[in-house]
This record gives C-alpha cells, sequence and structure tokens, in this order.
C-alpha cells in the first residue's frame, strides 16, 4: 500500500489542482477529526445527499443509518454508489474585493460502492468505533446495544479507495490593482469548540473526562483527596441532596457571595456551575465527606485557576455548622494545599473573603496565609450591596513552614 491514493478521472481537479492533495494520513486525519459527513447517492433516478455519522477503521469508512432508510434499503442487493464528502471550516477569508472572499477549509471526497454490513462481528466492531470516537473510553461507560437495537440500524462499510482531499489554508488572495482599497481584509480563524456539558436531570455522575473537546488539565481535574478527617471527593450532582441537609443553615451563607440554596435543586444548580467552571478552565471543586460514614458536610474549590502564572485561589468553601471548631476545615485546607504546591507546583495561593467575615479572616490566618489588602467594592453582595474583600496569600517559600505547622495542630488533635 502506498502513501498516497491513486488520482482518477473523477478525483482529478478541473481547476485551483495545487489544493488538491493524495495522501493517505492527511485523508484520514480530517475523516478523523470531523463529525459532520454528507452521503450523496441515487434512490429512483434522482439525487439524494443525507447527513450522517461516520468513523474510519483502518481503510474502511463506516456510515450509520437506519434499517428503514432508502439509502440502506437501496444498497441491501449490491450495495449502493455513493460520494461521501466531509469537511472541516478553519477560517472565512475577507478580501478587498467580494470576489476574492473565501473559505480555509479542509476536505475529504471518497466515492465507490457502499456495501451492507451483515456480518454481526464486523458491525458491532464498526458500532464500537462509532461511539469511542465520540469519546475514548464511552464504550466502557455507556450500555451496549441490544440484537434488537443492532437490527434497527444500519451500517454501510465504504472501501478507502478513490479518495480526494482538498485543502485552502492562508491568507487573502487580492488583486494587485486592489490592495491600495481601504477595505479591511484578512482571516476569521473558525474553531469547533466544545461547550459545557449539561449533565440530564437525574444522573448523579459528573461529566467524564473523556468527552469530546474537554479541556481541562491537572489544574482543573478534581480528584479524591483522602485525610484522617475529611474527604475530599470531585464534586458531582450526587452531593447535591447530602450538600442540601449539610448547609442548611442561615449562619453557613451569611457571607457567601451568591444567593442562599433553598431547595436540592439550588444546590444541583450551584454544582453544575462549578462543572461548568471546571469546563472554562477556572474552576475544579470538591465535597468535604466523612471519612468515617461518608455523610457530606460540605463543600469548597479551587477559582481563578491560572497554570501559566502557577496560581490558585481556595473558595467558596461552606462546611455544616456540626463541624466548625474541628479538624475539618484544617485538614481540608492542608489537602488542598498539599495539591496545589507540592503536585501542582503553585506559586502562590490565594484567598478572598468578605471583609466583614473576621472568622474567616481568622481561620485563614492560622493556615500560615498572610493578609495581603482589601480590594474595595469588589463584587454585588446577594443583598445588594458592595462588598469589600480581603486578600490572603501564600506563596511557595512560605509553605514549607505552614505546612509544618498545619500538620503539627493535626497531630496534637
Amino acid at each position: 500500500m502506498t502513501d498516497v491514493y491513486a488520482a482518477t478521472d473523477r478525483t482529478t481537479a478541473t481547476r485551483t489542482r495545487g489544493r488538491m492533495h493524495y495522501e493517505r494520513e492527511t485523508a484520514h486525519a480530517i475523516l478523523d477529526e470531523a463529525f459532520d459527513c454528507s452521503v450523496g447517492f441515487v434512490v429512483d433516478g434522482a439525487p439524494r445527499v443525507l447527513p450522517t455519522l461516520h468513523v474510519r477503521v483502518g481503510e474502511t469508512l463506516y456510515l450509520h443509518g437506519s434499517t428503514g432508510g432508502r439509502m440502506a434499503l437501496a444498497a441491501r442487493a449490491d450495495g449502493i454508489p455513493v460520494c461521501v464528502s466531509v469537511t472541516l471550516l478553519d477560517g472565512l477569508v475577507y478580501g478587498r474585493s467580494q470576489f476574492h472572499h473565501s473559505a480555509n477549509y479542509r476536505s475529504v471526497v471518497a466515492l465507490g460502492t457502499a456495501r451492507q454490513v451483515t456480518d454481526p462481528a464486523e458491525k458491532a466492531a464498526a458500532m464500537l468505533a462509532l461511539v469511542e470516537k465520540t469519546g475514548a473510553g464511552r464504550s466502557a461507560d455507556s450500555r451496549p446495544p441490544t440484537g434488537q437495537e443492532m437490527a434497527q440500524t444500519s451500517v454501510l462499510a465504504l472501501p478507502l479507495a478513490e479518495v480526494s482531499v482538498r485543502v485552502r489554508a492562508g491568507g487573502v488572495v487580492d488583486d494587485e490593482a486592489d490592495l491600495d482599497l481601504p477595505h479591511w481584509a484578512g482571516v476569521l480563524p473558525i474553531r469547533r469548540v466544545a461547550g459545557p456539558p449539561e449533565t440530564e436531570p437525574g444522573v448523579p455522575a459528573p461529566p467524564p473526562a473523556y468527552l469530546s473537546g474537554n479541556p481541562a488539565t491537572a489544574w482543573q481535574t478534581p480528584v479524591v483527596l483522602a485525610g484522617r478527617h475529611v474527604r475530599l471527593e470531585p464534586l458531582s450532582p450526587s452531593h447535591a441532596p447530602g450538600l442540601f441537609k449539610a448547609l442548611d443553615d442561615e449562619e453557613v451563607w451569611r457571607y457567601i457571595p451568591v444567593p442562599r440554596a433553598r431547595t436540592v435543586d439550588d444546590v444541583a444548580a450551584d454544582i453544575a456551575e462549578v462543572i461548568r467552571g471546571q469546563w472554562r478552565g477556572d474552576r475544579s471543586g470538591w465535597a468535604q465527606v466523612d471519612p468515617a460514614t461518608g455523610e457530606v458536610m460540605g463543600m469548597t474549590t479551587y477559582h481563578d485557576v491560572d497554570p501559566d502564572r502557577r496560581s490558585v485561589g481556595i473558595g467558596h468553601t461552606m462546611l455544616g455548622r456540626r463541624w466548625w471548631r474541628s479538624a475539618v476545615n484544617t485538614e481540608a485546607k492542608l489537602l488542598l494545599l498539599e495539591r496545589a504546591f507540592d503536585v501542582l507546583g503553585a506559586a502562590k495561593v490565594f484567598w478572598y473573603t468578605d471583609i466583614r467575615n473576621e472568622r474567616s479572616q481568622r481561620a485563614i490566618a492560622r493556615l500560615g496565609a498572610s493578609r495581603d489588602g482589601v480590594i474595595r467594592r469588589q463584587r454585588l453582595r446577594p443583598d445588594g450591596s458592595w462588598r469589600d474583600t480581603v486578600v490572603f496569600a501564600m506563596t511557595a517559600d512560605e509553605w514549607p513552614a505552614a505546612a509544618q505547622r498545619l500538620r503539627d495542630r493535626l497531630a496534637a488533635g
């Protein structure tokens, strides 16, 4: 097998031939990255183009459909001639003249006869590959199809033999006579960006890390942090009932800069916002859990996560009043600081707290953090008044001594 597909009369460009390519590696990369696929075929003498899902396995392109669809029905006998088109739009090109507006793109066109996949093993493997394309590990994290579901699903196989790649990249190609025109010209990059996952109501698990487009690094990915007095678990929707029970206290919410959660659904919405922050890259959240009983005691987060500056804040911390003045808060902060400084390599950890919250300020100071100043009118409180915010911080140089003091305090009970 050569590194390029052989050009045919149908895959040879009639214009702008410099954009046409036949490299297998390039074609495979486009097919593997793209999710949008259109299949053209003829039924009863009339052309049809249908959107579908596809996955490449080696030199075969598998197309997903329904057994009752026209394409699947037409392919039952000897297969069906198809033209498959897959395109990734990379940018809009703005010329000084309207004629030279264009687009940057990468596209693949594959031609041939698609056959109906009837072998159960091949069909199952193709469906598994399609599920895995949505996220490596998804097939093990979902129910396999039943026999009835497989019978309702059509899979067509198209050998990748007659394949061409067309690519347009670069900037504007304006006529020389237009170069002095005052109109803006340039390229607007276009990227497919996955938004924060929207968890279905009733699902107890957090969005999995394998979701396509997940930008999270270790800084935004919470892991279990276990201590003697508290276990920090990655925050998930399943913690909502326990959190509501632990935090259903006006005093707990007194200085929190968001409205008090009045229902379990309100707590679930708060958790969802933290998880959206993880996807954006600026937050990471944990539930504080009793390691002996599994009872949820509270929550805490990293916020304003900045891996480039190796900086992270600890905040949005709420602990049920039953556990105030216990070792829980001290150990939870120690676990978070150990992860920040010893695992992530943070240069600085900081805290924001309401200037009226003297109890919080004393607790932060006991951790070994320094009071760096006040940000006046930093944010609005739920009652509409402006909050002056006190800033505390601890640097990597200060961490070893602070860590020893915290560990000694915990050891002394």
